[in-house]
């Protein structure tokens, strides 16, 4: 089951029980929201989950992009991307998270064909404001899967104030013994979908009080469980990063490591640039300009002569391709060289000013702050830099 294909069977089966499909197609948040990037299904949803009419309805469904910058340190491994896609599905005061959570149950086993015994799932235990989540315990028991409490791990929250409820996730085991112990115990138990009973909101003072009206919010991602159904280790392995894996280890010789953040970084800057941000100091450009500097100093490590002009347009092409982008290709692979030749500067100008008797011993904050407002360069740069001097 590819991509494509998972995606049609997702957004089907909830047109089919009443759901209306919304665009998802954009990184940028609504204008005038402080969030740089999307970075999750239900955060251009915040209005309508707070209570405003959704012109659509009431049941609604969507693939959504997004960018996560918090778990940058984590992309490489089998499970974390810079820019992924979310499935996602909402309630707006419709129906109750126990039929959510029936819905999700029957997709994933009849509909994608995933084995019932490889499923555990996790549920709200209580805490010393709100009781233990009964209702989905008993759906859970009800199907036969085996479920754990927890308390922290199963509440859902969007900041320290606002909407907030408890949530049941969706493991699917991935290991090569029969499944056993339980989601916080065992990595192999990998999360594949979160339903989320937005009951709540949580005021300044740590009050909670009940929302105008429940809401239940999912969310699936996309190419974990694209990976999971094509029975392999890790994202990198999907029929999404194929052609980077593919024509990327030719090019330059890497380490497993160094070829997943290479891969991921190049391709999220792509879908960046392809929803019109350039490279700045500030803002979303940072975010792109961080991205694509990680991938030159992965590069550089080894081999300075190492070029973005070598990253065959072919790759660019594929990755607009799949999120519908109408960006030239030729205009993207330009933006980033033009990024590399910049930091090609920067990078002269650093080693020239490091060399400086001042800075040859170890520096302090405020050197750290004379070098970043003065020069341009940042800590961690002024670090790589004086690792390679």
């Amino acid at each position: 089951m590819n991509t494509d294909l998972v995606v049609r069977t997702f957004i089907e089966y909830f047109e089919e029980r009443g759901h209306r499909r919304i665009t998802g197609s954009s990184l940028l948040p609504p204008t005038g929201d402080p969030v740089l990037y999307t970075t999750s299904g239900m955060h251009p949803l915040t209005p309508y989950l707070e209570g405003r009419p959704h012109p659509l309805g009431s049941r609604l469904v969507n693939v959504q992009r997004c960018l996560r910058t918090t778990d940058l340190d984590e992309v490489g491994d089998d499970t974390h991307l810079t820019v992924f896609e979310m499935l996602g599905t909402w309630s707006l005061g419709d129906y109750e998270g126990s039929l959510s959570l029936e819905w999700g149950h029957d997709l994933l086993v009849n509909g994608f064909g995933i084995d019932p015994g490889r499923l555990h799932a996790t549920v709200f235990g209580g805490d010393d404001q709100v009781g233990p989540d009964t209702e989905s315990l008993r759906i859970w028991q009800e199907r036969g899967v085996p479920v754990e409490l927890t308390r922290d791990e199963n509440w859902w929250s969007n900041g320290p104030t606002g909407p907030c409820g408890p949530d049941s996730e969706i493991f699917l085991w991935t290991g090569d013994t029969p499944p056993h112990s339980t989601p916080t115990q065992d990595d192999r138990w990998v999360e594949v979908w979160n339903h989320v009973m937005m009951r709540h909101r949580r005021h300044e003072d740590g009050s909670l009080h009940p929302l105008p009206r429940a809401n239940v919010d999912t969310g699936l991602g996309l190419e974990r469980l694209t990976t999971l159904l094509q029975g392999k280790k890790s994202v990198y392995d999907c029929d999404l990063f194929e052609p980077w894996m593919r024509l990327v280890p030719p090019l330059w010789h890497l380490d497993e490591l160094s070829l997943r953040i290479v891969c991921d970084h190049l391709r999220s800057s792509v879908v960046v640039i392809g929803d019109g941000v350039l490279p700045s100091n500030t803002g979303r450009g940072y975010v792109l300009r961080r991205l694509v500097r990680r991938v030159l100093t992965t590069l550089w490590r080894e081999d300075p002569s190492r070029s973005l002009q070598d990253v065959p347009l072919e790759l660019l092409e594929h990755t607009l391709d799949h999120f519908q982008q109408v960006t030239d290709v030729r205009t993207v692979h330009e933006v980033l060289l033009d990024e590399e030749r910049r930091f090609t500067g920067l990078l002269e100008r650093g080693r020239r000013v490091l060399s400086k008797p001042r800075f040859t011993s170890t520096l302090t904050d405020t050197d750290y702050s004379y070098l970043h407002d003065t020069h341009g360069l940042p800590r961690d740069l002024v670090v790589l830099l004086r690792t390679d001097l």
